[in-house]
């Protein structure tokens, strides 16, 4: 009688290296059947821009694959009804597969092992997208950290990286396995094509070279240099870490290698690693708080007065606010699908503090245009700037966008690059082009209202309006922060 194959259910583990599942699926030493299920994800669908990264990760995987004797096996559909298909179809017996956490996806997943097991099904899942599973790492009363800095010392305390696998030489896959072509999916934008700047390479390798870059270059500066969009400071690795095209631990421990090698001081590498701790906080918070998708975690937030304002958001969202580092930020975001994470903060106060505009309406355009989008982690930034989340910042903390110009962009690389109609402007004038003399403006050639616009509000106003809504929150008066 024939051996038995096994499931190996992809989903956000897209790698051969340090994959839990894989490897436990191969200690079998049955043939393995690696599947990816295009189904609608619980918790919210796929923003378009993840549905491009999706496909070209899935290629990669599947190269992969097919260099050790395998394949990856596509079907579409619910992922109950798709597994119990391909379980009839191929005899097999058992399923592994890397859990996912947020919530619908996580009671999903239970649900699926209870409808499997009661049929005779082994289900076996493991943890291959955090530091440590959530649960795992709670307070002196059980209870989930609701503070950044007392979770992170407790997780490095706690957390056991797990002994790194690497991928194996030969996977048996059967033969004759139905599946779907992945250019059916159609995940590539077709009608217009808005992905020609996207400069990523997704996948397992391009997850490995981004890291070696980052060790290299961005890592001995990474404390400081990570605040100046116009350096090449920051990992890149937020996109690969989010579809599991490598381990945080190797992300890590790689980092840690470096420091302890000498090669970068050993607080950045700490840097770093805080970091990565911030997104399994951001993953522990939702699996514990689910409601935090659409609702503040600090439920006297709910009272606040958001303005409905169409004109702003689509100025907001297109780069034409008038304010140089919000709009590069914004264009930088529609063209390559990622956005630095200082500037990420500014738009974020901006829309939320000068707008007014419900940080709800920034999380979803963020969701469908970043390449990295993370249910958890943009949840939780958004509402940390909002002032409602866990460990957030106060709302009367407002970033001002010409002073943070001034700070983190001063020569205006960051700026020229992303607005070039204003790269003839002389660095003085660059955060604020409405303050230059005309003089300078004509010399530079530029006329505001018709090559950039005018401001869409006044800092000063708009920083007064956000202070005033907050009172109806907190009922007193609050000092803005100076950034």
């Amino acid at each position: 009688m024939a051996t038995k194959p096994v499931v190996l259910w992809f989903r956000r583990d897209l790698r051969l290296n340090d994959n839990p599942a894989l490897y436990h699926a191969v200690a079998t030493g049955r043939p393995i059947l690696p599947v990816f299920i295009l189904d609608r994800d619980p918790d919210r669908p796929a923003g378009a821009a993840s549905l491009w990264w999706l496909d070209k990760s899935l290629r990669a995987l599947d190269d992969s694959l097919r260099e050790r004797g395998s394949r990856l096996i596509l079907r579409r559909g619910d992922s109950l009804t798709q597994l119990q298909s391909l379980i009839e179809d191929t005899g097999a017996d058992a399923l592994f597969m890397n859990r996912l956490f947020e919530p619908a996806a996580f009671a999903r997943d239970a649900e699926i092992a209870h409808e499997l097991k009661s049929a005779g099904v082994d289900c076996r899942g493991f943890n291959g997208s955090l530091l440590a599973r959530p649960g795992a790492v709670l307070n002196g009363s059980d209870a989930p950290y609701k503070v950044f800095t007392p979770f992170m010392k407790a997780l490095l305390a706690t957390a056991e990286p797990p002994p790194p696998t690497t991928a194996p030489r030969r996977i048996a896959t059967p033969d004759a396995v139905q599946t779907e072509s992945i250019d059916d999916w159609r995940l590539h934008p077709t009608r217009s094509d808005w992905s020609k700047g996207f400069d990523w390479t997704p996948g397992e390798a391009g997850a490995d070279a981004a890291l070696s870059d980052f060790l290299a270059r961005g890592l001995k500066t990474y404390a400081k240099g990570r605040d100046h969009p116009a350096l090449p400071t920051t990992s890149r690795l937020s996109p690969h870490l989010h579809w599991g095209e490598i381990s945080p631990w190797r992300a890590a421990q790689r980092a840690r290698g470096a420091a302890d090698a000498g090669a970068v001081p050993a607080g950045e590498a700490d840097k770093f690693v805080a970091e990565l701790g911030w997104r399994d906080f951001s993953a522990h918070l939702l699996h514990h708080f689910p409601t935090i998708t659409d609702r503040a975690f600090r439920p006297e937030y709910e009272s606040m007065p958001w303005r409905g304002d169409p004109e702003g958001l689509e100025a907001w969202k297109r780069g034409r606010t008038g304010y140089p580092l919000v709009d590069a930020g914004m264009r930088q975001l529609w063209t390559t699908g990622w956005m630095h994470n200082r500037v990420r903060m500014v738009v974020a106060s901006f829309l939320v503090k000068h707008l007014l505009i419900d940080w709800r309406e920034g999380e979803a355009w963020f969701w469908d245009t970043l390449v990295d989008a993370d249910l958890a982690s943009n949840v939780q930034n958004w509402q940390w700037v909002a002032g409602s989340g866990a460990d957030a910042a106060p709302y009367f903390r407002i970033f001002n966008p010409i002073t943070q110009g001034e700070k983190f962009d001063a020569t205006g690389g960051y700026v020229r690059r992303w607005v070039p109609e204003l790269r003839r402007l002389p660095d003085r004038w660059l955060p604020s082009p409405w303050t230059a003399p005309p003089e300078v403006l004509r010399d530079a050639g530029v006329r505001l209202g018709k090559h950039y616009p005018h401001p869409i509000l006044d800092h000063a106003q708009a920083r007064a309006r956000a202070l005033d809504a907050l009172k109806t929150v907190t009922g007193r008066d609050e000092q803005a922060g100076h950034d």
